[in-house]
């Protein structure tokens, strides 16, 4: 091998492996701050109606595509289970951004780390996945960080926190279609009809409550929809440069941002517990991954 080959390929992965931990820190930052934006919203604005502008301008996002490709995106075969996933795009949403309104950034960061822990039982009840007694912890010390966020029997359970629960793992169900759905569908074409989906059926929620917007709040819902592109790109290009479980501990900085955000801005002070809960959750979705990874290592080993 010739030392241009060698460098090209990045010897021991440390350059690929910083440039996902960028990636990696940029998501979790924006996705923290998109969060911010929709608490500073729904002061004033229903949470419905941030949700329909944010479905609006994430399928402006793709007029491009449809400009350079025509109707070709529309194409496809699974009509049903682009419908089934829209569903559960619209409940996930609307019950994330009403949680916003009524939860501290951090507590709904600590939360939706439950998300991963979700898809993980949907797939083994929906998909057929093995399920063996280390990922069976895991998950059980997950739950039980959830449990010490929640404190039930302690502490009322609040509405907010009980929406970010339904609303992971609605959004947990929605992964699983979607993993479905890529086995025939491109991922352009999935995103295409999620929002073609979404935006009419936000738009019919929203008129409820509706309240004509300011221009500033136009913008500030236009950035939600931006940030939000940008952090599902930074995610994307993370898992691309190094692999998912190089870089999924840098995902818990959404709660350090999170809360940071949530001090500066709202003046919120996160409790012991949502750290302490926080942790424990992450700590076992990280194990999850690190499990699969294994797990799919063992499998391309065995084969041919």
């Amino acid at each position: 091998m010739s030392p241009r080959t060698a460098t090209s390929r990045n010897p021991g992965g440390a350059p690929n492996t910083q440039l996902g931990m960028v990636y990696m820190l940029a998501c979790a930052f924006a996705f923290a701050a998109m969060n911010a934006i929709i608490r500073h919203l729904s002061a004033d604005l229903h949470p419905l109606e941030i949700a329909f502008f944010r479905s609006l301008f994430g399928l402006l996002a793709f007029a491009p595509v449809f400009i350079r490709h025509g109707i070709e995106p529309l194409r496809t075969r699974r009509p049903a289970m682009h419908l089934l996933r829209g569903g559960l795009n619209v409940v996930s949403m609307t019950l994330f951004f009403t949680a916003i309104s009524l939860v501290p950034l951090a507590k709904v960061a600590a939360l939706g780390f439950t998300a991963p822990l979700f898809a993980t039982i949907l797939a083994v009840a929906l998909l057929g996945e093995a399920i063996r007694a280390r990922r069976i912890t895991a998950l059980v010390v997950g739950f039980t960080g959830t449990m010490i966020i929640l404190r039930p029997g302690f502490v009322a359970l609040d509405l907010g926190a009980i929406l970010v629960l339904v609303s992971s793992l609605g959004y947990a169900t929605g992964l699983i279609v979607i993993k479905s759905l890529t086995r025939t569908e491109s991922s352009t074409t999935i995103s295409i009809y999620a929002m073609l989906f979404t935006t009419p059926a936000t738009f019919l929620l929203a008129l409820s409550v509706w309240q004509t917007p300011s221009w500033t709040q136009v913008a500030w819902m236009a950035a939600i929809g931006a940030i939000g592109s940008l952090a599902h790109l930074a995610f994307a290009e993370a898992v691309k440069a190094v692999d998912i479980t190089a870089v999924m501990p840098l995902d818990f900085t959404k709660l350090v941002w999170s809360a940071i955000i949530g001090y500066l801005a709202f003046a919120e002070v996160p409790d012991a517990w949502t750290w302490l809960g926080g942790t424990v959750i992450f700590a076992a979705v990280v194990y999850i991954a690190y499990r699969e990874k294994l797990v799919r290592a063992g499998e391309h080993a065995n084969e041919p």
